[in-house]
């Protein structure tokens, strides 16, 4: 029995926006019913050019149709470019969490999205690159049994800061039936890494992270933290202190409903870290503190 928070249960079992647009100004539709999970988007855009209404059909678990009908929820209202924003930690963060083996269902809602922006900027004569999402014909096929490409392992992992081959298969199926793929997957991974350590190193701006005073440190953290990560958390009746600051590892104590939980290593790595990542260094390490 999967454990699942009241926010994924009453999407569940009430989804929201169920169903099909008639007239709709895209439609897009991933995944596949012969793997298990498969989503179609309906948008319909008002005279601004914002999302009036959106709609969807899923085939898939609990967390599939919890996602689906949060996606929906988090993107009426918006511009197209304001939705295309929109990625699968938004969704989990909704949803207050998935179970990890869970994590794929986010992702195909974030796919999802993407394809339906690129279908109506085709429909415009517009171009669009799916920043977040794997393009079909991009790539090479790693896992023929869910039709996962070298791609689309690599920006996923990124995005999310995967390093295993266990969270790989969670997020996108990925290495999760035969298995034939399995050490391919960790190969891309310990590329992917290395690359990007590489990188890290020729960059290394003067405005860094690691420049700034212990003060500015603790100011910075606190400020990210308060603004993008504690009103997630806040959601589910969690919550995150800051402890300590020690270079570039940042220890927390999370509270709430977060310090009990059974998921606190995922909010830990896949929102918290990857939060701090992505708006202040992405060299930072969260620890927490109990």
């Amino acid at each position: 029995m999967w454990n699942y928070t009241p926010n994924v249960m009453e999407h569940f079992l009430n989804p929201r926006n169920v169903g099909e647009i008639e007239d709709a100004d895209a439609v897009a539709e991933v995944g596949n019913i012969t793997c298990g999970d498969a989503l179609k988007l309906y948008l319909k855009l008002d005279s601004e050019g914002r999302i009036a209404d959106a709609k969807f059909r899923t085939f898939g678990c609990a967390s599939a149709i919890a996602s689906s009908s949060a996606l929906t929820e988090l993107i009426k209202g918006k511009t197209l470019e304001e939705a295309a924003k929109v990625t699968n930690k938004d969704i989990v963060a909704l949803l207050g969490s998935l179970p990890e083996e869970k994590m794929h269902c986010s992702v195909m809602g974030m796919e999802a999205l993407q394809a339906a922006i690129a279908d109506y900027k085709k429909r415009h004569g517009e171009t669009y690159e799916m920043a977040e999402s794997d393009d079909d014909h991009e790539g090479r096929i790693v896992c023929k049994c869910f039709n996962v490409t070298d791609v689309k392992i690599r920006k996923i992992a990124l995005a999310n800061n995967l390093h295993t081959v266990e969270q790989i298969t969670d997020y996108t199926k990925a290495g999760g039936a035969c298995g034939r793929c399995l050490d391919e997957i960790q190969q891309i991974l310990d590329d992917l890494w290395h690359e990007h350590k590489a990188e890290e190193k020729k960059a290394a701006p003067s405005n860094d992270f690691d420049s700034l005073s212990p003060v500015k440190k603790i100011l910075r953290v606190s400020a990210v933290l308060e603004e993008k990560i504690l009103p997630a958390l806040q959601k589910d009746g969690g919550g995150v202190e800051l402890e300590d600051i020690d270079g570039d590892v940042i220890k927390v104590r999370l509270t709430g409903h977060c310090s009990g939980c059974a998921h606190a290593a995922m909010t830990l790595g896949s929102f918290i870290e990857a939060q701090l990542r992505e708006e202040l260094s992405p060299r930072i390490k969260v620890e927490q503190v109990k």
